[in-house]
């Protein structure tokens, strides 16, 4: 009778341990599951237009080709960080560089290739994410030299990249999405030029200038006239944009505002998920707003 009993008994603790194992691996599951919206799918798309030119824009306090490397550092350092903070079986986190159209030089798409970085719970490591970190900090730098001795500035088309890219090279499921764009805030490409109405696919300083808004109703002038850019894409509900350097021209007092009112409008009609446009700044004044940006959900 005893030894019935003490079987009975194992038979019954061997079913609870058991249980609560597999509530275990349940909650697990379930923590996993919550955590995906954790995992970053980040890109940066690059402006290699004559904006980066240290020869036709100078900046004697700090060059803007400088100023991008800064804040492609800031980004990696964020991206580093962020993967530091997560579990072994939770890494799942991306990270990449474009430019479109890319340039012709091989070397520079060569250097872009290398800066497409994949760490998962596979391959995660402290040696990885050092390297990634160090990778981001030095080859953005060798593109910038590349493209600015090669001295073939082809413009940035930066329209269509959002017309027919974004979606296949930024936006994934169970990723939050971030695309970092490093622009001037002026866009243009020749083979993009595009105009319907007063909407329009590119702004240069000269548009701004012929639709007067270089005045300070330039606002009721816009809106009256629907200024603004051609709609590129119904929906980027999944993807969250950080613009860094906007550089206006100095010649307009309200440049910066016009600018400014163009893309939020942009990205408002393509239902851009959340957004922040930020002028050209130190790299060590924007550090804190990236790494906020990115942080922050």
């Amino acid at each position: 009778m005893k030894t019935t009993f003490k079987i009975i008994f194992l038979i019954l603790t061997s079913l609870v341990i058991q249980s609560c194992k597999d509530n275990n691996k349940e909650e697990d599951a379930e923590k996993v599951t919550k955590d995906v919206s954790n995992n970053l799918n980040i890109s940066i798309l690059l402006d290699l237009s004559d904006r980066i030119s240290p020869t036709k824009f100078p900046n004697p306090t700090m060059e803007y080709y400088l100023r991008d490397v800064g804040y492609i550092n800031s980004v990696a350092e964020a991206f580093s960080y962020h993967i530091s903070t997560k579990k072994v079986r939770q890494a799942n986190d991306k990270i990449q560089l474009f430019f479109d159209p890319p340039p012709f030089n091989p070397e520079i798409n060569k250097i872009s290739k290398d800066l497409k970085i994949e760490i998962n719970n596979k391959n995660v490591s402290k040696e990885l994410t050092t390297k990634t970190k160090t990778t981001y900090a030095n080859s953005p730098l060798k593109i910038y030299q590349l493209a600015i001795r090669d001295n073939n500035y082809v413009g940035s088309d930066t329209w269509k990249f959002f017309k027919n890219k974004i979606n296949d090279y930024c936006v994934e499921d169970n990723y939050r999405n971030i695309l970092v764009i490093l622009t001037d805030g002026y866009i243009y490409f020749q083979n993009s030029k595009m105009k319907e109405e007063n909407q329009t696919s590119y702004l240069t300083p000269e548009v701004i200038r012929s639709s007067n808004l270089n005045k300070s109703n330039w606002s009721e002038i816009m809106t009256n006239q629907k200024y603004g850019f051609i709609p590129a894409n119904d929906d980027l509900s999944n993807i969250e944009i950080l613009v860094l350097g906007i550089n206006p021209d100095q010649k307009n007092p309200y440049e910066e505002d016009v600018i400014k009112a163009y893309w939020s409008h942009w990205f408002e009609t393509m239902k851009v998920k959340r957004y922040e446009i930020r002028v050209s700044e130190l790299p060590s004044n924007m550090d804190k707003v990236i790494k906020d940006f990115i942080k922050k959900e």
